[in-house]
């Protein structure tokens, strides 16, 4: 298995859910438990990259490694550059972006990424699942992405992509086969020099459009692999409904 790292974005910061990764899943801090979830992944190196020193205290005092990281970056992509610069990661070494919010992540889709950036000229590769309900294909807050038949990104868009045209016109539950729908996963892996290219260039105007930045990669040229997971990924926690759903999860998987 090829080396690599993970970073793990935790801004305190939220309009939705304020103090995000210090809300409590179960018993243990939300960015705790990611890191946990993660840590089975077996990176050589797992850093939390925050803003906030209680964030660093409660991830510290579990035992991991927490770096604090400029208040003033816009993405999680520059705070996890910004890492990668300090511990001194190679051009060509592996990085793995994993948002905070994330507490049921499995580790197998992220040895996945690792192992198909560290076997591919490519140098950033995400992941995807199919959509099974029709209503999650109209659904913004579902993004969703189309893939050329070299398994690279064509585009990612919050609207249904692609349109069925001969099918969404009827009124039914059930999602058109041909093509399939998936849903974009939000894990990103990187090697440092596309990640430091990415972070180097302005937002560009599909990635203001569709508040995505993945869409900045696209718009300048820059190839990314998309992979059909390996394992399925539960939705992250972005509202207090989310939150109040992973522990609902939790208790009863208990």
């Amino acid at each position: 298995m090829t080396g690599f790292h993970i970073v793990i974005p935790a801004r305190y910061g939220s309009s939705r859910l304020p103090g995000k990764p210090l809300a409590l899943i179960g018993d243990q801090p939300m960015v705790v438990r990611t890191a946990r979830s993660v840590a089975r992944a077996n990176p050589d190196s797992l850093i939390i990259a925050t803003d906030d020193s209680r964030i660093v205290d409660v991830v510290q005092a579990a035992g991991f490694v927490a770096r604090m990281t400029s208040d003033q970056h816009q993405s999680g992509s520059d705070r996890v550059l910004e890492v990668a610069a300090a511990e001194g990661w190679q051009d060509n070494d592996i990085v793995i972006n994993v948002q905070g919010d994330e507490p049921l992540m499995p580790a197998a889709p992220l040895r996945q990424l690792a192992a198909a950036l560290a076997s591919s000229p490519i140098g950033a590769a995400t992941l995807c699942e199919p959509i099974e309900r029709r209503e999650d294909i109209f659904n913004p807050n579902i993004v969703k992405v189309v893939r050329s038949v070299s398994g690279e990104a064509l585009y990612f868009s919050r609207a249904p992509i692609p349109w069925a045209r001969d099918s969404f016109g009827a009124q039914t539950g059930t999602v058109p086969q041909h093509p399939g729908y998936f849903r974009h996963i939000g894990v990103y892996a990187f090697r440092v020099a596309t990640l430091r290219r990415f972070v180097s260039l302005p937002m560009s105007d599909l990635e203001k459009v569709e508040a995505l930045e993945q869409l900045r990669l696209l718009d300048n040229g820059i190839p990314m692999l998309v992979l059909d997971s390996c394992a399925q990924v539960p939705g992250g926690v972005d509202t207090p409904e989310d939150l109040a759903r992973v522990n609902v999860r939790l208790s009863t998987s208990d």
